[in-house]
């Protein structure tokens, strides 16, 4: 019985992956990376400035002590 169940799971798995999804093409994939490249360089730029502001404001409280 439970073998049944996994070659059952098994094929359905193969046939999904090759019939059911939809991959992308080669000019979506760098579109999509090049979003992502992008966006991963914003929020690194936001962090180093917060980052930065936080640093400097903690300077100058611990000058106070």
């Amino acid at each position: 019985m439970a073998k049944n169940k996994v070659i059952n799971y098994v094929k359905e798995s193969y046939d999904e992956l090759m019939h059911k999804v939809s991959w992308p093409t080669w000019a979506e994939l760098q579109g999509s990376a090049i979003v992502v490249s992008v966006a991963t360089l914003i929020i690194a730029i936001l962090v180093f400035a917060m980052d930065e502001v936080f640093k400097g404001v903690l300077q100058q409280f611990y000058k106070l002590f």
